[in-house]
């Protein structure tokens, strides 16, 4: 199980998001590891940039939705300093305007199992509630939907942002950033 603090950067005119692309800085601890500082791990600092997949016929205008699932280019790179890396994004005018925390357990089915190969089942635990992500390719993703009781109609191709500015409106608080505490 790994904690995860996430934050987004953009443009103050939302720049990014308006043409679909994300650039998060993510850190990630390893729960548990034992209560001393040695025997605790590092955490891993992690950048993410993810845009729309090329598509011509796209409907959406933003090239990411392939009938029920949500197809997004990844890029990512451990870096060493979080906090650094956000001070070069401020000071090329990029704000980290939103942050959100959640704990991630991630699992791989065994890999006898031909068409789970490559598919990532991962278990988020977030302020807002769990949520089960599939990731990997449309088959295994439906495949392992189906396997796990929940058909196309259940997915949910929603953002955090998203999901937690919509939970905030449905309890009549301001939307600010999603963290446990």
């Amino acid at each position: 199980r790994v904690h995860e603090e996430n934050v987004i950067f953009d443009t103050p005119q939302g720049g990014l998001a308006k043409h679909g692309q994300l650039l998060r800085i993510r850190t990630e601890t390893l729960e548990g590891g034992g209560k001393s500082r040695k025997a605790r791990p590092k955490p891993r600092v992690v950048l993410t940039f993810k845009r729309p997949v090329p598509r011509p016929a796209a409907s959406d205008g933003k090239g990411f939705f392939a009938g029920p699932h949500k197809l997004r280019e990844e890029i990512e790179m451990e870096v060493t300093d979080a906090a650094t890396l956000a001070a070069i994004f401020e000071g090329l005018g990029l704000a980290g305007w939103f942050r959100y925390e959640k704990y991630r357990t991630t699992f791989r089915l065994p890999a006898s199992l031909a068409w789970a190969r490559g598919l990532l089942i991962e278990l988020d635990e977030t302020p807002i509630g769990t949520y089960v992500e599939l990731e990997g390719p449309a088959g295994a993703i439906d495949r392992a939907a189906a396997e796990l009781g929940y058909s196309k109609r259940d997915y949910v191709l929603k953002n955090y942002l998203t999901l937690y500015v919509e939970e905030c409106r449905r309890k009549g608080v301001e939307p600010v950033h999603m963290l446990f505490s």
